[in-house]
């Protein structure tokens, strides 16, 4: 299992309804009562949100973001989904991993 970053982007100010906030609601609940959802939350820009899902797979997570209210009713107009290679001190912040050497200059 990997965590998977979407980034709900381009949000159609002015257009949320109750009905879609709740539909929404439920769908986050749904996904968390599964153990598919880390954490979710709006960036204070008030124009992005995210979601960190618990996936097997990138297209896992896309099916996720794509199942959400906010995508179908179009109320978010784009989205990106990314995994994230967690950095931490039981992998020591990701210094030896190839990803991270092949970046560092000579």
């Amino acid at each position: 299992m990997g965590k998977y970053v979407a980034i709900l982007k381009d949000k159609k100010q002015g257009e949320l309804t109750e009905e879609l906030l709740n539909n929404h609601v439920k769908h986050l609940q749904n996904l968390t009562a599964n153990k598919k959802l880390f954490i979710c939350g709006p960036f204070k820009d008030n124009d992005k949100a995210m979601q960190i899902f618990i996936c097997e797979t990138n297209e896992e997570a896309i099916n996720l973001v794509e199942s959400d209210p906010f995508i179908k009713e179009g109320y978010y107009a784009t989205y990106e989904v990314n995994e994230l290679i967690e950095a931490n001190e039981n992998n020591n912040w990701l210094i030896e991993i190839p990803q991270t050497k092949e970046n560092l200059t000579d």
